[in-house]
């Protein structure tokens, strides 16, 4: 046999071949079978063969696929793979979920931009460890943050490594890229509005919808301060805020906390300032303070200026001076001797925003206390403050919001008629009293004395009745109890710190109970008073507000004592403040129930 003679020869041993791994696929120019075989490692064109007499024809080249090595017959053919993964569109390095803040590094947050290594150094442990993108991969980027807290300074470790997930369930390769991605909105125009109709199906207008349709890709620019919103000043950029300095991990202060509308904020902090230096730190000087200017609505360029109101100035021993001027002091270091001391340092900052029922800012007035720094100080204690006003309105003080706040007075007033609001005094200090103890002891001279009772504070007073000659016991009886009580002993005490007067349903009567001996015919004379107040924690465990349930006051009498030339009594009043809280148990809702059913051939073939 020649040459011409092997392909024939071979055609026919591979027609005699029914192996699963021979495929017949027809040309559809002249319905000529091509013949390939997997199992040998061809990576030439396959021959077209022909019907007249086996004559052949030249090679036509064919799309082959590449060359597999030899697999045994019977075993299940490997999947086909579409294609390398996309590069994914987010990148877990440039993303951060705990950065809340504009402007400004958030504690904890190891992946925060706006974090100097400074911050980090303050650090106790990262808030979100392990920043990863799609856990439905089986191979995706994850971005790794931890803190070295060993060294010396503490500073931040960060790996972007390749995590793989263990799931059998998991994605291999995404062929679909679009999908890792949300679409850009096509904008209509003049050129596309045609297309775009007839692929939405057009759209209808309803004649209760008055609002016309404006297209438009630029969002509104805010034309009010809301709640929470950062008080923006006049800067060469458009991240400008007041700032209210803050202590962050520590008591050292952090300049960088910004100011919120309607958010009262009042800190105290400590700053390390060098003797030598303190005449260029912004942070003592009250010009840094005075200086910004508050825009009035967000994002316009009307400003409104801060004045200075007052200025006062702390001496050495603690002495304070109102100053008469309103100009800028700035710090200066003179010399005293041998001590070198610092003056015109900012001790105390206290803004008082005047705002609008429409959100707009209308006044900024600030007070100043000044002070001395002296060599012997190595952390200076400063304080500020910032609260809002509304105009044309009066603010109303309150003892919490919405509970009570330990230190300050319960609010108290009468209800005159049934079904009518609370009556209250202005003043809030003496809605409910106390008798105050002095000095000397004495009753007739602390008469009018009262104090306030105060939230959470167990009090306990009194004073001596010296009674000389024959008193009439009615009389008597009647001064006591008025010493007790007071003038105005209230009905009603408010269950939270922001009750209204309106609001009945949120006050709790006061029962007034009166203990007397049981010696009949006998005068009584009241000696004490006892005021029980019982709270509870309501609301949520992770901030609960403290609730008055049940104001008690009991009024303890004794027989009058035998006449005599001088006699001797002792009045006493107490407070006292009774926790009646529930052991606080955290409700979970109950686990979900899947019914799902999987097809059967669902796990085939590993099953």
């Amino acid at each position: 046999m020649g040459s011409r003679c092997l392909p024939p020869l071979l055609l026919v041993l591979l027609n005699c071949c029914t192996s699963s791994s021979t495929q017949v696929v027809a040309t559809p120019a002249a319905a000529t079978p091509v013949v390939t075989n997997e199992d040998l490692n061809f990576t030439e064109a396959t021959p077209v063969v022909t019907n007249e007499d086996l004559n052949f024809t030249e090679a036509t080249p064919a799309t082959l696929r590449p060359s597999r090595s030899p697999r045994t017959p019977g075993t299940p053919r490997p999947p086909e793979l579409s294609g390398p993964r996309p590069t994914p569109v987010t990148d877990v390095a440039a993303l951060c979920v705990c950065d809340l803040l504009p402007a400004q590094c958030d504690i904890n947050c190891c992946c925060d931009p706006d974090c100097s290594p400074g911050d980090f150094s303050v650090f106790s442990a990262c808030s979100v460890p392990v920043v990863t993108g799609d856990r439905q991969f089986c191979s995706q980027k994850a971005a790794f943050y931890s803190m070295n807290l060993t060294a010396d300074p503490p500073h931040r470790d960060f790996k972007l490594i390749d995590q793989i997930n263990p799931s059998i369930f998991c994605i291999h390769i995404s062929n679909y890229k679009p999908a890792l991605s949300f679409a850009n909105p096509e904008v209509p125009d003049e050129n596309n509005f045609d297309r775009l109709m007839g692929a939405s199906g057009g759209f209808t207008l309803s004649a209760e919808s008055g609002v016309p349709s404006t297209a438009t890709s630029d969002d509104p620019q805010p034309t009010k301060y809301e709640y929470g919103a950062l008080l923006q000043t006049a800067g060469e950029s458009s991240g400008s805020f007041l700032k209210l300095p803050s202590p962050l991990t520590s008591s050292l202060c952090a300049d960088e906390n910004p100011a919120a509308f309607l958010v009262n904020q009042a800190f105290e902090c400590s700053r390390r300032v060098a003797l030598e230096q303190c005449e260029g730190v912004e942070a003592l000087s009250m010009a840094h303070y005075s200086s910004p200017a508050i825009l009035r609505v967000p994002n316009s360029t009307t400003q409104v200026s801060i004045k200075i109101q007052s200025i006062m100035y702390r001496s050495l021993n603690h002495t304070l001076t109102q100053l008469e001027g309103r100009g800028v002091l700035r710090p200066s270091l003179v010399s005293t001797g041998q001590d070198r001391l610092c003056s015109n340092v900012v001790l105390q900052v206290k803004y008082s925003l005047l705002y609008t029922a429409s959100g707009q800012i209308q006044e900024a007035d600030l007070s100043l206390v000044l002070g001395t720094l002296s060599s012997t100080v190595s952390l200076l204690q400063q304080k500020f403050e910032i609260h809002f006003i509304q105009h044309g309105t009066k603010p109303v003080p309150l003892s919490g919001n919405p509970g009570y706040r330990v230190g300050l007075p319960l609010a108290a007033g009468f209800q005159p008629q049934k079904g009518s609001g609370i009556i209250q005094t202005t003043n809030r200090q003496g809605q409910l009293t106390i008798l105050r103890s002095t000095g000397k002891q004495d009753c007739l001279a602390s008469e009018g004395q009262r104090a306030p009772v105060l939230f959470g504070y167990n009090v306990q007073s009194g004073c001596q009745l010296r009674l000389t000659g024959t008193i009439p016991c009615g009389l008597l009886a009647q001064k006591m109890q008025d010493l007790l009580r007071g003038q105005a002993f209230p009905d009603y005490v408010a269950a939270f710190g922001n009750s209204g007067a309106q609001d009945v349903q949120d006050w709790v009567p006061v029962h007034f109970v009166t203990h007397s001996s049981n010696m009949k015919g006998s005068c009584q004379l009241p000696v004490a008073l006892g005021i029980e107040v019982k709270w509870t924690k309501y609301g949520s465990l992770l901030n609960p507000q403290a609730r008055i349930v049940n104001v008690t006051a009991q009024l303890i009498s004794i027989p009058e004592p035998l006449p005599g030339p001088e006699r001797t009594m002792v009045v006493s009043a107490a407070v006292t403040f009774v926790d009646v809280s529930a052991a606080a148990e955290a409700g979970f809702r109950a686990p979900p129930t899947i019914n799902a059913k999987l097809p059967f051939s669902f796990f085939f073939p590993f099953v």
